[in-house]
């Protein structure tokens, strides 16, 4: 058993979608990205090569790379599985708190758990999204961009 970390952030811009567990959240603002920038998948992936030692998502899909220009976070997050698989660990359990003080979050945590309970190959009792402000305080509350933490076990 091995323990990742994993922590996104991206900046909010007017003219981008506002993608978050791989669900298209309506908002006026969305996150810049050279992906489709879904802080919360991109902190999970890094938890998960994290804890087998793989490094991060930066050296398996650099954002120099024009094959990742809008790449969907869904997908990168799937082939982060496959490269654990390869290593012959499975996803365990993952804990991931999203931190926004807009939009709210909370009508879309089950989609979004979903979404990575299917490209993370687990069941959906091993999958936990949380969302919270931070009071208007630092860039996310002043809602200037949105960060993520995630937490993982592969086994």
């Amino acid at each position: 058993m091995r323990i990742g970390h994993g922590y996104d952030v991206h900046r909010l811009v007017e003219g981008r979608k506002c993608i978050i567990g791989g669900v298209d959240i309506p908002s006026q603002i969305g996150l810049l990205g050279h992906s489709d920038a879904d802080v919360l998948l991109h902190a999970i992936s890094d938890a998960l090569l994290g804890a087998a030692a793989l490094g991060d998502i930066g050296k398996h899909f650099p954002d120099t790379a024009a094959e990742f220009e809008g790449a969907d976070s869904l997908v990168l997050l799937q082939k982060v599985v496959e490269l654990i698989e390869k290593e012959g660990y499975r996803v365990g359990n993952i804990d991931a708190t999203v931190i926004a003080q807009a939009p709210k979050l909370a009508p879309y945590i089950e989609d979004m758990r979903k979404n990575i309970a299917s490209a993370c190959k687990c069941d959906l009792s091993q999958i936990s999204v949380k969302a919270t402000t931070e009071e208007k305080l630092g860039f996310t509350g002043a809602g200037q961009g949105i960060a993520a933490h995630a937490v993982c076990i592969i086994e």
